[in-house]
């Protein structure tokens, strides 16, 4: 287990302290004040939701947080606007999602998500964050008429947590080994906890949000391995490579500089030494959609 060097520890326990939200309040000021070139507008964003499945479950929490992060400096200059609101959903809350977010029917009866105000927030934010994205994303993407337009970025993927020496992305363990826990899952509590994770004092250097909002700006690249061989299945598989049913094709998310290398590895275990599969660039736009 790695834990920053800032961790308190005493007598070979280690000492967490808890974060409820500090410094994180809403403090806009005046909006016609002009933004640096320095500064990103980041909406940090959360939901619960009745379940895992991502096209028949429902958001029954959501929470959104944006602040404007200088680069120079590496702070916060300002936290913008903030929002949280229960919602109904058309369906029952599942006894899986109950146990983790202990939200019931009870508390989200009558509530509902204001869309315009959320999409308002939405609309100035460079880049949307979440933890896991590709699950938020799905959600918002269904009743948000910005949210399809804009980038979103991943504080799992596009952080290099294993090279940080982190062994597990799970946002909680991730907060514990940087000295702090939280009261989790739950949509606000889980928005600033991840701001306060991606933005931690202790770095002096090699600073995660900077590489977040560094690889936002990066497309990356699908591998389609059309007409793979069946039999190839288990190996496509073993590689990291996930199955599109709509489609019929393997494909596996990769960088620029994994295309050749990967091109290579398909031409001669899959292939029989001669590619057949497509290389397709995703716009920025359309990174952790569906």
């Amino acid at each position: 287990v790695s834990f920053i060097t800032t961790v308190e520890k005493i007598d070979d326990k280690v000492v967490l302290y808890k974060y409820d939200g500090e410094g994180l309040a809403p403090n806009s000021g005046d909006e016609s004040e002009l933004e640096t070139p320095s500064q990103k507008r980041l909406c940090f964003l959360d939901v619960e939701t009745t379940g895992k499945d991502r096209t028949g479950d429902e958001i029954i929490e959501i929470a959104l947080k944006t602040i404007l992060f200088d680069m120079a400096s590496c702070s916060i200059a300002s936290v913008k606007e903030s929002y949280e609101s229960y919602n109904e959903p058309t369906i029952p809350i599942k006894e899986e999602a109950f146990l983790v977010n202990r939200i019931t029917h009870e508390m989200v009866r009558g509530q509902s998500i204001d869309w315009h105000l959320v999409d308002g927030i939405l609309e100035k934010a460079d880049v949307i964050v979440a933890h896991n994205a590709s699950f938020d994303r799905a959600f918002i993407d269904e009743h948000s008429s910005v949210s399809p337009r804009k980038i979103w970025a991943c504080s799992l993927e596009d952080i290099d947590w294993p090279g940080r020496n982190f062994s597990n992305g799970k946002q909680e363990l991730l907060c514990f080994w940087h000295g702090f826990y939280y009261e989790s899952h739950r949509a606000m509590n889980d928005v600033n906890a991840l701001i306060h994770l991606v933005t931690h004092p202790n770095y002096t250097e090699g600073h995660p949000i900077l590489e977040l909002i560094e690889n936002s700006g990066e497309p990356y690249y699908k591998m389609k391995a059309i007409r793979s061989p069946f039999e190839k299945k288990d190996t496509l598989k073993a590689n990291n490579y996930k199955w599109d049913g709509g489609n019929k094709y393997w494909w596996k998310k990769l960088n620029f500089d994994e295309i050749e290398t990967e091109k290579d590895w398909l031409t001669e275990v899959i292939y029989d030494d001669y590619f057949l599969g497509v290389v397709e660039e995703i716009p920025l736009t359309d990174k952790y959609k569906q």
